[in-house]
């Protein structure tokens, strides 16, 4: 079984990491299946809490693939398109024939393998839950990467969501390289942001 999440979907900045994981569960051992209980949806763990189910994630997983959506990929192209493109190139370089792929949340076009979309998905299924572990500290270490070279946005800890510390720093700062342009979010209409072109 196959599962596809996302992270970064809904933030100002940053990029948009899709990932797939695929699970064979007859192959795994009984303490491997132990430790997939603790999965769930990445937001419901800590940073700490993450970082410790990442590389069980790794080592447990038959397949693990990562892809990310820079922004202005997301702007030329639009978030639910983008969304969707990312997590059917992922799930593509993990399924196996006869394999089941969950998605949360949607369906996939122009697919061609089985699928399944599975509304909160990442609190239901052990694959998604794990695909969701895997993009969010993938993203969230980029996006502290970026924190480095671009320190007045406060990336290291909002991770380019819209806090209220982030919306401060784009009043006084304007956006950065790593903003979404297109991006509709009420905190942009908010603030007044002048759009790209």
């Amino acid at each position: 079984m196959a599962g596809a999440d996302e992270a970064g979907r809904g933030s100002l900045a940053g990029p948009l990491v899709a990932a797939a994981v695929l699970f064979d569960y007859r192959s795994l051992s009984k303490r491997q299946a132990r430790a997939l209980r603790n999965l769930n949806d990445s937001k419901a763990h800590d940073l700490d809490g993450r970082e410790e189910l990442y590389p069980l994630v790794l080592e447990v997983a038959a397949r693990v693939a990562v892809t990310s959506r820079c922004a202005p990929g997301i702007d030329a192209r639009g978030l639910h398109v983008t969304n969707l493109q990312a997590l059917r190139d992922c799930l593509l370089k993990v399924t196996v024939p006869g394999a089941l792929c969950l998605v949360d949340g949607f369906r996939l076009p122009d697919f061609g393998g089985v699928q399944e979309a599975v509304i909160d998905g990442d609190a239901r299924s052990a694959a998604i839950a794990a695909a969701s572990v895997v993009a969010k500290v993938v993203r969230d270490r980029y996006m502290r990467r970026a924190a480095e070279e671009l320190p007045g946005w406060h990336f290291h800890t909002n991770v380019g969501y819209s806090t209220p510390e982030h919306r401060e720093a784009i009043l006084a700062r304007g956006i950065s390289w790593l903003h979404r342009r297109s991006f509709e979010s009420v905190a942009y209409q908010q603030l007044a942001i002048e759009q790209g072109p």
